[in-house]
């Protein structure tokens, strides 16, 4: 009864103290601590001694052996319910409140992640546009004009880095200097030509004005992928 608190089955009492235990539970008592559960002193099963009682009929406790007895341990088992029924709402209501803080907490979440995402890949679709629509370094490549070939040049800085790659020419001088010839010759051509009559004057491309424009397709603005010219007009 020291150890439970219910009139023990397998009766034992200990030799130093005189208090009476249910014989499993000291057992387990004694190999944990090796001492008295109540009095805290040293103890081993050498000091328990085991007390003989009929088996035939089982011990019971003074509250069940009257009708008054009984209905008070049901009164004490019915207040036990409840207050355990109580605390058991108590932990649903906290784990209520706890699941729906996590479950905001993840549709805000999964909220930021998208609208990250979005703003990634606006990000990237501008980048993408930029990259496409920079012109190229005035020192890298000189524009060809009145049919003279362009120069190519590199600069200082990517002479000095190592491994960058390096613009070389590409014709060599022979055909070079035969451009050149074939260009003088059909020049001089070209300027005893005689103008056709069908051909604009100056007066009326000066008057020309624009109707309409039509960018060609990209890939963020959709635009005119084919064209169809009507020789009529």
């Amino acid at each position: 009864r020291a150890v439970s608190g219910e009139v023990p089955e397998d009766p034992v009492v200990s030799k130093k103290s005189g208090l009476l235990y249910e014989k499993r539970l000291i057992e387990r008592h004694i190999a944990d601590y090796g001492k008295c559960p109540v009095t805290g002193e040293a103890l081993t099963m050498e000091d328990i001694v085991p007390i003989k009682t009929g088996k035939n009929v089982k011990p019971r406790s003074l509250t069940a052996a009257s009708i008054p007895g009984m209905l008070g341990m049901f009164q004490n088992e019915w207040d036990a319910l409840m207050l355990s029924n109580f605390a058991l709402e108590q932990q649903l209501h906290t784990a209520r409140q706890e699941l729906s803080h996590a479950l905001y907490q993840h549709d805000a979440a999964c909220r930021v992640i998208a609208r990250l995402n979005k703003e990634r890949d606006e990000a990237r679709s501008l980048l993408a546009q930029a990259e496409r629509q920079a012109p190229l370094p005035g020192s890298a490549v000189t524009a060809v004009s009145n049919g003279k070939r362009g120069s190519f040049s590199v600069s200082s800085e990517e002479e000095d880095i190592p491994g960058a790659k390096r613009m070389r020419h590409g014709v060599s001088d022979s055909i070079i200097a035969e451009l050149t010839e074939c260009n003088a010759a059909l020049s001089q051509q070209r300027k005893k030509r005689q103008i056709p009559p069908t051909l604009a004057p100056i007066d009326a491309l000066e008057r020309y004005t624009q109707l309409s424009s039509h960018p060609l397709h990209k890939t963020n603005k959709p635009g005119i992928t084919s064209i169809d010219i009507n020789p009529s007009k």
